[in-house]
């Protein structure tokens, strides 16, 4: 996936666990639920439920068609919620979302609105969140460790097996 005239950053593990540890002072209740947004958000996750003592943990895949014909279009389709979690399980909980990025928004915002509608109490979360690609106005994740402009690639999308020729590819 090549993304013209965009600057890359790469994340290390250390830098991940730097993340973390930011993000968790930051939080302002206890969660009693977390909804992962896969694939991006499990290893974030995972992290975070096990420093938080969340053991109800979901997860959630959401697609965005890619089939309607102009870039414009694109951000205008509906989400596709390919797992979600039963309403049942997020009533009445504080419920944790957590992604790595936050690019254009849309993912999260499709997820924080089904939580909401399932009555569950959402918050937002992402280690990085970029303001650039934001398709939200002024709203943001509640809780998110650094800002960047960048394409970040997190140490788990590295192709395993002792190369980084994925690098060339970004």
């Amino acid at each position: 996936m090549s993304l013209p005239n965009s600057r890359r950053e790469l994340v290390t593990w250390e830098d991940v666990d730097r993340l973390i540890d930011h993000l968790l002072p930051q939080f302002r209740r206890e969660f009693t639920a977390m909804v992962m947004i896969t694939r991006g958000g499990i290893i974030p996750g995972g992290m975070l439920a096990q420093a938080m003592d969340i053991t109800h943990v979901l997860t959630a895949a959401v697609n965005f068609p890619a089939q309607i014909a102009s870039e414009e279009n694109k951000l205008m389709a509906w989400p596709e919620f390919l797992q979600f979690p039963a309403d049942e399980l997020l009533r009445g909980r504080p419920t944790l979302i957590v992604d790595d990025v936050w690019g254009s928004g849309r993912t999260m915002a499709a997820v924080k609105n089904r939580v909401s509608a399932a009555g569950g109490f959402a918050e937002t979360c992402v280690l990085h969140f970029n303001p650039y690609r934001n398709l939200f106005g002024g709203t943001r994740p509640d809780y998110y460790a650094a800002v960047t402009d960048a394409f970040v690639i997190y140490p788990w999308e590295i192709q395993r097996g002792g190369d980084m020729a994925m690098l060339d590819q970004v």
